[in-house]
């Protein structure tokens, strides 16, 4: 047997005799029922029904059941007969019609091919086309919904499950007064979107080809059922249910279930199975005469963790300015939380793929690189004058505070810009960059289904240029997710490999070098000093370690505030934009931390 192409009908290898069809020697009876479902196969009911005793009863019935099944294909195989006393045959085959969407009903059957002069005709009846089916009957096929899977957190609770929906749908041409039904239609829908109104909904209608429907919303089950009694009876609409999968609460983790949701799609969807059945005259279920039941889908594992993700979101849901925290589990890697509130979600991904100065975030990172250098301590006394001059560059404390000359600790505590920024105008061109990396910052990572960036910290051969770099300024830039890199290495010593699933696992460009215990256990005090002396609220939880931020950026009258840091294995970093300060940023990391604690 072979298939020819890949064309809608598939034939079968046939041994052929005779003229026209045929070649050679008479056509056996093999040969007619042969040619028979050959010519079925390729769409030609006319001449598959020509070679029957009753050509129009088989027309008729042949073009019945192509015209409900759509085969893509069919293949067949005659694979024996058997002589009757009469004379007649009973050709035995097999046969295999492709319904698409990787849809096969195969069968077993066989038909009567009766001696017509010096050829031989098939004896037409139903059961020609299966053994199941009788007179007055046709067959039609009916799917079986795959049964899908959730995605689940690292603890096991759905981050999304299988919910049903129906899509709301508005034929212009049979809706008579389409303004009025779109009225009505968004008086519904604005409840679920806003974003819907009767002239969305009349532009939606005016981009529609002839003929077509336009969905106008797509509506959970429970916001279906209120707005039924004012829908339903519209003229022109009509719904069709589905099932989707869908977050429990539609504002949960929106800049990773999307994604998530196309990584998983073929995991968790299972495979739909169908059944086929012979239809009595007024379209009713006679038999079921195939079925493939489906397959269920399997349930997905992200290392996300819901309560962190729900304490993220809450702690810069009621911030006016866009806002954005990442958590990532420093000992595993794995991705505990990625949180944006409404006004990030308006300007895309900036969790993961912002890129902002990070101000004295880049603190831990400056100092770290003084610290392997063994040019300072923890406990060097370091000048920090209110304001110093770098090169053509004048470069202030914030509001010019002068500590003096005090220990390094204290002068990363109290975000000492002129003490950082001297630091890193005495290092070599490529130090940060290479310290940067050590931490994170720079690392390319390839996490399947979603895109980071953590940030950028160029060599700089101008001095000037290396003290702006020192204090976060200059051209370094991070996002939220990079920052939190740069925490979780801090609290752990290597770069984390972030992970978002489990089974699927992350790749970077570089592992960068681990840094030194003796620099980690330096950081890791000074990180804990900044907490104590900058905020009461944090200092008070057990052992919160990090550093503040303050970036400007534009004409520099503004600032993004930003706090990084680490509780025992979690580590996150938040920025929120246009802040002015980090207060901001640390008033949501307290929040955040309560909310899990």
């Amino acid at each position: 047997m072979r298939r020819i192409g890949l064309v809608t009908a598939l034939l079968v290898v046939l041994p052929v005799a005779g003229c026209g069809f045929f070649f050679g020697s008479d056509p056996s009876a093999e040969d007619v029922a042969g040619a028979f479902l050959t010519e079925l196969a390729k769409g030609d009911t006319a001449a598959a029904a020509g070679r029957t005793d009753s050509a129009d009863s088989a027309k008729s019935l042949l073009d019945k059941i192509r015209g409900s099944l759509k085969p893509a294909g069919i293949v067949t195989e005659v694979t024996g007969s058997t002589e009757m006393e009469d004379k007649s045959a009973r050709v035995r085959f097999k046969a295999d019609w492709d319904l698409g969407r990787d849809r096969h009903w195969t069968y077993e059957g066989e038909m009567e091919v009766r001696p017509d002069n010096d050829s031989w005709r098939v004896h037409w009846g139903p059961s020609v086309i299966h053994p199941k089916l009788g007179v007055q009957q046709t067959i039609g096929a009916r799917d079986k919904e795959a049964v899908q899977a959730p995605v689940l957190d690292r603890e096991g609770a759905p981050l999304m499950s299988p919910e049903k929906v129906v899509s709301v749908l508005l034929d212009p041409a049979k809706a008579g007064d389409v303004p009025v039904v779109a009225a009505a239609l968004a008086a519904e829908a604005s409840k679920v979107d806003p974003a819907i109104t009767q002239q969305s909904i009349m532009d939606g209608v005016a981009k529609t080809p002839n003929g077509q429907s336009y969905t106008v919303v797509s509506l959970r089950d429970a916001d279906y059922q209120a707005a039924k009694a004012a829908i339903y009876e519209l003229p022109g609409v009509r719904f069709v249910a589905s099932t989707r999968l869908l977050a429990g609460d539609k504002n949960l983790a929106t800049q990773l279930l999307p994604s998530i949701r196309k990584q998983v799609e073929a995991q968790i969807s299972g495979k739909p199975g169908f059944r086929v059945v012979t239809l009595n005259a007024a379209g009713g279920e006679v038999e079921e005469i195939f079925v493939k039941d489906a397959e269920a889908g399997t349930a997905a594992n992200v290392t996300l963790s819901r309560q962190v993700q729900t304490a993220a979101e809450a702690a810069i849901d009621g911030i006016p300015q866009a806002s954005a925290l990442v958590a990532i589990k420093p000992s595993s890697g794995e991705v505990l939380a990625v949180a944006q509130n409404p006004a990030a979600d308006a300007q895309g991904a900036i969790a993961l793929t912002g890129r902002y100065p990070p101000g004295s975030t880049m603190k831990m990172v400056t100092a770290a690189a003084a610290l392997q250098a063994g040019t300072v301590k923890a406990d060097t006394p370091s000048p920090c004058p209110g304001k110093i001059v770098i090169g053509p560059r004048e470069i202030p404390n914030s509001n010019e505070f002068d500590k003096g000359t005090i220990p390094l600790s204290l002068a990363f505590a109290h975000s000492c810009n002129t003490t950082f920024a001297k630091l890193a105008s005495e290092m070599k061109p490529d130090t940060l960059t290479n310290a940067a990396r050590q931490f994170g910052l720079g690392v390319d990572y390839v996490i399947p289904g979603i895109t980071t960036i953590t940030g950028s910290v160029p060599p700089a051969t101008d001095q000037t240029e290396r003290a702006e770099d020192g204090f976060g300024q200059g051209k370094t830039l991070a996002s939220p997710f990079g920052m939190a890199v740069v925490a979780a290495t801090a609290a752990s010593g290597t770069v984390p490999k972030a992970t978002l699933y489990r089974e699927n696992p992350t790749k970077m460009d570089v592992t960068p070098q681990p840094v030194p215990a003796p620099v980690l256990d330096a950081m890791r005090e000074m990180m804990r000093e900044a907490v104590t002396i900058n905020s009461q609220a944090l200092s008070q939880l057990p052992d919160v370690r990090g550093k503040t931020g303050t970036a400007q950026f534009g004409d520099g009258t503004h600032s993004h505030g930003w706090f990084a840091g680490y509780q025992g294995d979690l580590a996150f970093a938040i920025l929120v934009t246009d802040a002015g300060a980090s207060g901001p940023a640390i008033d949501a990391t307290d929040r955040f931390l309560r909310g899990i604690s």
